[in-house]
């Protein structure tokens, strides 16, 4: 088998190599027919291509001829100040206002949260037999993939999974979002039982937890955290439900969503789309990156040593060589990232609590330090985004790094329902847009006349 494969390979390899279909398609062609790569235009700004009222992300203003000006960012949910939500937060159910927030557009009055919390417990529990069945006796390692499959075996467990009335829709995408805490951990503890031998581990989600809480109770042995913990967590999955309509997943799942396919698979695709390292496993490429700076310098106070590691960084010798400090820069945002702004304060607090100022302080002078820099060499303000401090939090709370992304999901899941629903409600015409054909036209040849 395994020399047949050898062979296979060998023959592909020939057909890559012989083909004209895998050279590079000139940049001016794109210039030339005004293509956007990436869906950016020249200046960096996105091609609009929708309206939405969910979220708004804020990262520069316009000037009088359409030219870009810096300002401090911002990230409203149906209008509300991102700073506002958190600081407003009543206790550790920030994360269920927030989704009430975005799928229904107002913020709950007093009865009305406390109506729909219970909704949401309700849903915590998985159907019989799924966490035996479906994740405990097949394990991932990779557990994106296993979040992606989970969705779609609960297809199996809907009796009309395929319709697409806008309540329907709205009902399955509040099962997915209160599942979601239990599939992604519950899928944890089945890939660490079953490929490394570790005690399995297993508590049920309790009604009278936020889903923060949830988290923590059911990722922990002993069940236990603090107050502090489970706020700074409800604080990540605030900051995470969502970024807009443009984004790439959501961009995936509205996509998918105007095919009139099920929202199982609408989801399904975003949580692929969420999986890349160039979108929301980001964290993973910060604590990569971090992991290598402190074993090279220690948790250090001094600039000195931190300078000279963030200019090999940018000069490209030291870590992957790219010349990218990760953590730093993004697409929409120019001055600051509301979200690492805010993220940095809840991490000071409980670095405080938990005796660990000492890597705070470092991330703080790393932070500082990256921004100067890139000031003397290259000229130009940057921003810290949010991966910088996500992936500091997890650490401080004690999550493994395989649910850094699978935690992303299980809080954007949210937005990705909001915009869903949206979409039917106010377009409703199948997502398609155009390309450009540039290659060759051919005459056919007979297969026994081609050389």
């Amino acid at each position: 088998m395994a020399k047949r494969m050898f062979e296979d390979d060998n023959i592909l390899a020939m057909f890559f190599g012989k083909s004209s279909n895998y050279t590079n398609i000139p940049n001016h062609l794109f210039s030339e027919y005004n293509v956007k790569k990436g869906l950016r235009n020249d200046d960096g700004t996105g091609v609009r291509i929708g309206l939405t009222r969910v979220s708004d992300v804020v990262g520069y203003t316009q000037g009088e001829n359409g030219e870009v000006v810096p300002c401090d960012g911002d990230l409203l949910y149906r209008g509300y100040s991102l700073k506002d939500l958190l600081a407003n937060r009543k206790g550790n159910f920030g994360f269920e206002e927030t989704t009430f927030l975005l799928l229904f557009g107002y913020l709950p009055t007093k009865i009305e949260f406390e109506n729909f919390k219970t909704a949401m417990a309700a849903r915590y529990d998985l159907p019989n037999d799924f966490m035996v069945n479906e994740l405990l006796r097949a394990p991932s390692r990779n557990l994106m993939n296993r979040l992606q499959t989970a969705t779609l075996l609960l297809y199996n467990y809907d009796s009309n999974p395929d319709t697409q009335d806008v309540y329907d829709t709205l009902r399955r995408g509040l099962n997915l979002i209160a599942k979601f805490p239990a599939i992604g951990v519950y899928s944890y503890q089945a890939k660490m039982h079953h490929f490394f031998r570790k005690s399995l581990v297993v508590h049920y989600p309790r009604a009278e937890y936020s889903i923060a809480e949830n988290i923590l109770f059911m990722l922990r042995p002993d069940g236990e955290f603090t107050e502090r913990e489970a706020n700074l967590l409800d604080a990540l999955l605030v900051i995470h439900a969502d970024h807009g309509g443009g984004n790439n997943s959501t961009f995936t799942d509205v996509v998918m969503g105007s095919t009139g396919t099920d929202i199982y698979s609408a989801i399904c695709g975003a949580i692929g789309s969420l999986k890349g390292p160039k979108h929301g496993g980001a964290n993973i490429s910060v604590t990569n990156m971090m992991n290598e700076v402190v074993d090279r310098t220690g948790y250090t106070d001094d600039k000195d040593k931190v300078r000279e590691v963030v200019d090999r960084l940018l000069d490209g010798e030291f870590y992957d060589g790219t010349g990218l400090i990760y953590g730093f820069g993004h697409a929409v945002y120019t001055l600051t990232d509301p979200r690492a702004e805010l993220l940095r304060t809840l991490c000071e607090q409980l670095a405080e609590e938990q005796g660990k100022m000492d890597k705070f302080n470092f991330y703080r002078l790393f932070e500082e330090t990256v921004k100067e820099e890139v000031m003397a060499k290259k000229h130009r303000t940057i921003p810290t985004n949010v991966d910088f401090y996500s992936g500091f939090a997890y650490r401080m709370l004690g999550i493994p790094e395989d649910l850094f992304t699978p935690l992303f999901a299980i809080a954007r899941v949210s937005g990705w329902v909001a915009h869903n629903i949206e979409n039917k409600l106010y377009d409703g015409r199948i997502m398609r847009p155009a390309t450009k054909y540039v290659g060759e036209t051919s005459d056919f040849v007979p297969m026994e006349k081609r050389k």
